[in-house]
């Protein structure tokens, strides 16, 4: 496969720029404000958690190249913070303060009987806020009287989501983005230490802190400051591998260690919060994505992972499970999606933007390339975009229309083409 995305970028660029519109959605039912949808019929109407977040930073994109980019901006701004608004709405409806749930449905969301045995929406809607805001230039004023909710929110995985060694857990399997990630997928409640999971709270701690400190709030921004830093210790501490140079997921369903009950090991306890994961999962990359890793971990990660191609290295992106894994599987699956090896643009992406932060830029270029030529094929022979691909041809494996964070590509093509880049915050 060629890597010269030459060919692919006009009508990639047209394609993206043309229907991003398709996306926005206005109020109704029981969603009170305009937002955000993925695309595509699978998932028409419906507001999601990180995909609307995810969405909203390639709808940037495409404005930022759009002729009348003031104007659409400002169209914009309603949707994207009504994305926001709905969260915030529909969390201060629960009887759980700072519970969000990860979709919301015109027809009205049920409420779980117990809410701390349910995951909620992932930890990217303080992430999603800062972004509008940092996009809007600082402008908070639409969001200040929301800024208790949002610590709210955080609080919620920090008191209810957090192991005693500082990581933090999915309560169950159900809908944690990447469905069927073997780390968490089957395992027991709140056993997953997962490495995708506490990347993205990172973020979200440094996403409140700027947020905090942005309305002058520099007490309370500290005290998130330190969690963020507590976290990153711990992720480093225990997710990290010497041995295989990657980041993983860990297991933290462990026997309670109790020194006041004598038993036949009492003498030497275990010692040992966690135990980690040596499955080769796109995710781990993540840590990249995040800031997570160091320089020196960053390039073991890239050398010995990134360009291996018996594992994630493919002629079309990054697989989502190491090629090497016994559970590496492309059949077709939509409940749950399958992240067990097929390629998708997300998984890219976040890739891209870690190779990017820590320097690899012929890596990242390669990458780029690679994603661009994958839609630009599927654009030339199904005219559209799908939800996953094989890793070795490119040919699509379900879901012709999806959009949603496939359009993130326009992000890659400006950074090939020195641009300037609308980032996630």
């Amino acid at each position: 496969m060629t890597t010269d995305p030459g060919r692919h970028i006009q009508r990639v660029t047209a394609f993206v720029c043309n229907d991003y519109h398709l996306m926005y959605r206005e109020a109704g039912g029981e969603i009170p404000y305009p937002f955000l949808t993925p695309g595509s019929d699978q998932y028409a109407d419906v507001l999601w958690d990180w995909d609307s977040w995810l969405t909203n930073v390639a709808i940037r994109q495409i404005i930022q190249r759009h002729k009348d980019s003031g104007a659409e901006a400002e169209k914009l701004t309603v949707y994207e913070q009504g994305c926001i608004r709905n969260w915030v709405t529909i969390g201060r409806r629960t009887s759980c303060v700072g519970w969000v749930p990860i979709w919301m449905h015109r027809s009205g969301n049920e409420q779980p009987k117990d809410f701390y045995a349910q995951n909620m929406h992932k930890p990217c809607l303080v992430q999603h806020a800062a972004f509008i805001v940092k996009q809007n230039g600082g402008d908070l004023e639409w969001l200040r009287e929301d800024l208790m909710f949002l610590q709210y929110f955080v609080n919620n995985y920090r008191n209810h989501h957090r192991h005693d060694c500082g990581l933090y857990f999915w309560q169950n399997d159900a809908a944690i983005g990447v469905d069927n990630d073997p780390c968490t997928l089957g395992r027991p409640p709140r056993s997953s230490g997962s490495i995708y999971l506490n990347c993205m709270m990172y973020k979200e701690l440094l996403a409140l802190v700027y947020l905090l400190e942005l309305a002058g709030q520099d007490e309370v921004a500290a005290q998130y400051q330190r969690d963020a830093d507590d976290l990153l210790r711990a992720i480093r501490e225990h997710c990290w591998d010497e041995r295989d140079g990657f980041y993983y997921s860990v297991d933290l369903n462990l026997t309670p260690v109790s020194r006041q009950v004598w038993t036949a090991h009492s003498g030497q306890p275990r010692d040992w919060a966690c135990l980690i994961q040596r499955i080769g999962v796109w995710s781990g990359f993540m840590a990249m994505w995040a800031g997570v890793a160091t320089p020196g971990q960053a390039e073991r990660m890239v050398k010995e992972h990134y360009r291996n191609e018996r594992t994630f290295n493919a002629p079309f992106g990054v697989r989502t499970l190491s090629k090497m894994e016994k559970m590496y599987n492309l059949r077709a699956s939509g409940n749950p999606s399958s992240w067990l090896g097929p390629i998708w643009g997300i998984s890219n992406y976040m890739t891209f933007r870690g190779l990017v932060k820590y320097g690899f830029e012929e890596d990242a270029r390669g990458l780029a390339a690679k994603t661009i030529a994958l839609f630009g094929t599927d654009l030339e022979k199904h005219g559209g975009l799908h939800e996953y691909y094989q890793p070795e041809n490119g040919e699509p494996i379900l879901n012709l229309g999806f959009q949603n964070w496939n359009y993130l590509v326009l992000n890659m093509i400006a950074w090939l083409n020195d641009e300037p880049v609308v980032e996630e915050f």
